[in-house]
């Protein structure tokens, strides 16, 4: 009998980037490799490159909500979520993905570029503190200046990284993986979920990879996709990135 191949699709909700080194067009790179099929609804376009944002066009929620609507007979099994762009958009997403759950979703809280430059104000931050980071089917993956941000907070140091993983996550979210990757010296990542609080430890790689925050969330979206437990799909993510950003290295080494 001949074996019918499952291909899962995963939906990818954000701001395109002329690049594809992050945002929309990031995901549909990882997605092939993932071999899942990428949909997705864009809440922004971008202008960037190596010295940050140039511009910003945030499309209304009005867009957003038609795209959702195109997609209504799509069978989503994960959704990665990242940068939005305004309040009335994080409204309009957090919406989306209450009438979809308990599907997983992926909720990267992009407020800036790596490079520099804004992708949300303040009104966005505030909407998305009070209402998407906090829904049951969410697994929150900010690095340490957005879990800042949530959090109200200066910083977050080392020592902190449990704590602020724990308190984002008793607002009612799924999970909170919390990226320390800009920490000094060795990176720690921390997961916060009902099994409780666990850190992973990797030493640093010596090497630079723009939209590796986007690359780790639509890695875990598609891992869960897959069907992965949130933990095991938390592993094989940090393990992609790293052997990307090996690669990387590698590459500049016998340039």
């Amino acid at each position: 009998m001949e074996r019918r191949l499952i291909v899962r699709s995963v939906l990818s909700i954000g701001t395109s980037h002329p690049w594809n080194v992050a945002g929309i067009g990031r995901d549909i790179v990882v997605g092939a490799e993932f071999e899942v099929r990428v949909l997705t609804v864009i809440a922004a376009v971008s202008a960037q490159d190596e010295r940050g944002v140039r511009a910003l066009h945030v499309l209304p929620a009005a867009a957003l909500r038609a795209q959702f609507d195109a997609l209504a007979t799509a069978e989503i099994a994960a959704v990665r979520v990242g940068a939005l762009g305004s309040a009335e958009n994080v409204t309009c997403v957090g919406a989306f993905l209450r009438s979809i759950a308990p599907v997983p979703a992926v909720l990267d809280p992009v407020f800036a570029a790596s490079a520099g430059g804004a992708l949300a104000d303040e009104a966005a931050i505030a909407k998305l503190r009070e209402d998407a980071a906090t829904l049951g089917n969410v697994v929150l993956t900010p690095n340490l200046d957005e879990a800042a941000a949530l959090l109200g907070r200066a910083r977050i140091a080392r020592g902190d990284l449990e704590d602020a993983a724990r308190t984002l996550r008793a607002r009612g979210v799924l999970a909170v993986l919390l990226k320390g990757g800009h920490l000094a010296g060795d990176p720690v990542d921390v997961l916060a979920s009902g099994d409780g609080v666990e850190a992973f430890s990797s030493p640093r790689i010596g090497a630079e990879m723009p939209g590796t925050g986007c690359t780790l969330a639509m890695a875990l979206a598609c891992e869960l996709a897959r069907g992965r437990a949130l933990r095991d799909a938390v592993i094989a993510a940090r393990a992609y990135v790293r052997t990307k950003m090996t690669a990387m290295t590698r590459g500049k080494a016998s340039a």
